[in-house]
């Protein structure tokens, strides 16, 4: 089988595409003959060994993806050769076959397509757990994502819609705020490129604040992290909760001050380690995801698709921030 793997720190250019052995399954686990990759930003980041988590090398990146149950190892009674899935891999899914933990499978629905099913858990799991649990949002909020057109800022957007939030989306682009209109954003904020002097701070901020209304946002869901942190911060209600769910933008350096005068809360959402930790809360989370999913309310935006040769320009495209929603990988 083929895979496209890391076999030295460095960017996607460093990915090379290796014909290795098919896995075999050991007690429980399942081998998935994979249908479809999406490429998310720690596939960016722990090829350059910046991620959580460092596998040995040589490894493929890819944390989730979809196919067909070809092989099951002893033990394994819940899955069968031939049935539909959705796998939360971690890494190594950028590869035609991948063996995963039985557990760490779920059923991909009929009427979803791989490359749907490849963009779900990830995303929409992520922003489940970040938005519900940590920025208890409720129906009446007033919620703002930074980074509203990438497939965690679009899928946030849809998921606040979808709970009743009245949604503002903050992008980096006409292009990218006519994308998160579509997704049901209420109103759009289109910030500049960073970095930003004390004015151009200033304006963001009131940028945010006109949008956001006289009483500010609930929720503040900052996916993008740097300059664009702080700005937003200024515009957080009376006790506000301020997620923090990324960094591609940079680590941002928020002063404290603001959290005392606002009465609000800066939470960090690490769904990886949540899951690991609440798999129950994680499996309700995701059976509600499915319902949202066949009722019409939630719908993976799917911008481009690649062929595994090509896999690292997928992953190009999510580095330099082109991506409107999800990048998929397909093995067909």
């Amino acid at each position: 089988m083929k895979a496209l793997r890391s076999h030295a720190v460095g960017g996607p250019e460093t990915l090379t595409l290796d014909e290795v052995e098919s896995p075999v399954p050991g007690p429980g686990q399942v081998r998935v003959r994979v249908k479809a990759c999406s490429i998310n930003f720690p596939d960016v980041l722990i090829i350059q060994d910046l991620y959580q988590f460092k596998p040995a090398r040589p490894f493929a990146p890819g944390g989730e993806a979809s196919g067909v149950v070809d092989a099951v190892g002893e033990g394994v009674t819940q899955w069968k050769v031939g049935d539909r899935v959705i796998a939360s891999t971690g890494n190594g899914a950028l590869a035609e076959e991948i063996v995963v933990d039985a557990a760490r499978l779920w059923a991909l629905p009929d009427y979803a397509s791989f490359e749907t099913g490849a963009s779900l858990l990830m995303t929409y799991g992520t922003n489940m757990h970040g938005l519900l649990d940590r920025g208890r949002l409720k129906a009446g909020d007033t919620l703002l994502v930074l980074g509203a057109a990438g497939g965690i800022g679009l899928s946030a957007v849809e998921l606040g819609k979808a709970y009743g939030a009245r949604v503002v989306a903050a992008v980096s682009s006409k292009e990218k705020a006519e994308a998160a209109r579509e997704a049901g954003a209420d109103e759009v904020v289109i910030y500049p490129r960073a970095p930003f002097d004390k004015d151009q701070s200033k304006a963001l901020a009131e940028a945010f604040k006109a949008a956001c209304g006289p009483n500010g946002a609930d929720v503040i869901y900052d996916v993008v992290g740097g300059d664009y942190s702080e700005p937003a911060l200024r515009s957080i209600a009376w006790e506000g909760r301020f997620c923090v769910v990324g960094f591609p933008a940079g680590i941002a350096k928020l002063p404290l001050n603001l959290t005392l005068l606002k009465s609000c809360d800066v939470c960090g959402v690490f769904w990886g380690a949540w899951v690991a930790r609440e798999p129950a809360a994680n499996a309700a989370h995701i059976a509600k995801l499915f319902e949202l999913l066949q009722d019409g309310k939630i719908k993976p935006k799917i911008s481009a698709t690649f062929p595994l040769a090509r896999g690292g320009e997928a992953i190009t495209m999510l580095a330099e921030r082109k991506a409107i929603g999800k990048v998929v990988v397909t093995m067909d």
